[in-house]
């Protein structure tokens, strides 16, 4: 009788234990591939600033800032995303709200954590993130395997690509 009293208390503190530790956020980074993934495959166009209206998804650029190779710049008159305009916009489908806001790939990570280890759906920033710096030039939703879903410059569409192709790889965040 005690013995079993003994495991039906250590089953009871297991369960305890167990549950206690789960994430209250729901588990969203599998959907946010998935609406990522989608979203390559509509061909959207890269705009510069694209992706900062009021709500998240497309909408035409700007010309303010921008570096990009093309001349002159064409983002004013096209509709499409930047990266921060596309990462904004898969996670506020995913989250059903927009929980990265407005801004820039700098704003963006200033409310993500970094992770040592990335799953699919975490977010993979470039540049430089350090305790006394923050100097960000690129995002991109992490798909595994060296590989990510990005809007990688002025002139292509949204795509995957290996990680390594973007320079000043800076390390992986999640929400």
């Amino acid at each position: 009788m005690r013995g079993r009293r003994r495991l039906v208390w250590v089953a009871v503190l297991l369960l305890l234990v167990a549950t206690a530790s789960v994430p209250l956020r729901p588990y969203v980074l599998p959907k946010v591939v998935t609406i990522a993934l989608a979203i390559e495959q509509r061909g959207i166009v890269y705009s510069w600033g694209g992706g900062h209206g009021e709500d998240p998804g497309p909408s035409k650029g700007t010309c303010l800032g921008y570096t990009g190779k093309i001349k002159p710049c064409p983002a004013a008159r096209t509709r499409g995303l930047d990266c921060s305009g596309f990462t904004r916009w898969v996670y506020a489908l995913a989250h059903g709200t927009d929980v990265l806001g407005p801004g820039n790939t700098d704003d963006h990570v200033r409310k993500l954590r970094r992770v040592r280890s990335a799953i699919p759906g975490d977010l993979v920033f470039f540049g430089k993130v350090t305790r006394s710096r923050l100097r960000t030039h690129h995002v991109g939703i992490y798909l595994g395997d060296g590989k990510m879903v990005n809007a990688p410059e002025t002139g292509a569409a949204v795509r995957v690509d290996r990680i390594d192709r973007v320079k000043g790889f800076a390390g992986f965040f999640r929400l």
